[in-house]
């Protein structure tokens, strides 16, 4: 896995990029979640690397690609796009964890022609009939709230809310380690504050997919989840034994459910 840059709209960009096949069956972006960094898909690294261009990053303001000015997720879809041109990839299935599914939704929005499907895993939509204004409210009191506990009990709980396993719960406190408790919670408040500044009706032209964790009781995805399935028609699969952070609670599964749905919609491109 090579690790590069690219100068991003609002600072330096990282990420790390795997071809080790002359004849790859396609290009998979991971898009990892909320105070979260690339490590967050670690297993699906080592299942798809052997088979597809596998592209990981830090999210703008996070891991590596910090510090950033200006954040958005126009911004971040933006810098995804800089990434592909340096690659000199034209198409790409997108992946995107919780906050994840953001920068890949704004991205399959801006770059419809570059995408060949997008799987959400515990992430929700954007689209303005999903949020009333009380979720929204909340979601601007994040950093209030957070500051009511030690560093200690709020890196706690926030990786056993994500997590069913000893693997889920240990890999999101290595991930948060670096992390100054102030770090965390403004990675909160800027991610939320504008997701509900730039939330709106987004036209998706790939096919999508939703993963949604059996056990996830982060805020109220569940409820998303299936109000976007039944509103779009997207398909809605459940991941057994797994909580918010599906994909390492149950890599087994979301990496078949991943693998499927990609090669079902590469035979529809």
């Amino acid at each position: 896995m090579e690790h590069k840059t690219i100068k991003g709209i609002g600072g330096e960009v990282h990420y790390w990029i795997s071809r080790t096949t002359d004849k790859p069956k396609g290009t998979i972006v991971f898009t990892h979640g909320l105070t979260a960094n690339h490590t967050m898909y670690e297993k699906q690294f080592a299942y798809f690397k052997n088979e597809y261009i596998v592209i990981l990053w830090d999210v703008p303001m996070h891991g590596l690609s910090m510090p950033y000015e200006n954040f958005s997720y126009e911004n971040t879809a933006r810098d995804l796009n800089k990434i592909l041109e340096q690659e000199k990839i034209e198409k790409v299935s997108l992946v995107g964890m919780s906050m994840g599914g953001y920068p890949s939704q704004m991205f399959a929005h801006l770059y419809p022609e570059k995408v060949q499907c997008f799987i959400g895993i515990d992430t929700t939509p954007f689209g303005t009939e999903y949020y009333s204004k009380s979720d929204l409210w909340w979601l601007s009191k994040v950093k209030p709230i957070g500051k009511l506990f030690s560093d200690k009990t709020l890196r706690r709980s926030m990786a056993k809310s994500i997590s069913v396993t000893d693997y889920s719960y240990n890999k999101m406190l290595e991930i948060l380690a670096p992390l100054s408790k102030e770090q965390i919670l403004e990675q909160m408040d800027i991610a939320y504050g504008k997701f509900a500044q730039e939330n709106k009706n987004l036209q998706l032209s790939c096919p999508v997919l939703i993963l949604l964790g059996d056990k996830d009781k982060t805020g109220k995805v569940k409820q998303y989840c299936v109000a976007w399935s039944k509103k779009t028609g997207y398909p809605l699969h459940i991941i057994k034994n797994a909580a918010h952070f599906s994909n390492a609670d149950n890599a087994e599964q979301v990496n078949s459910e991943i693998e499927q749905f990609i090669l079902e919609s590469s035979r529809k491109t």
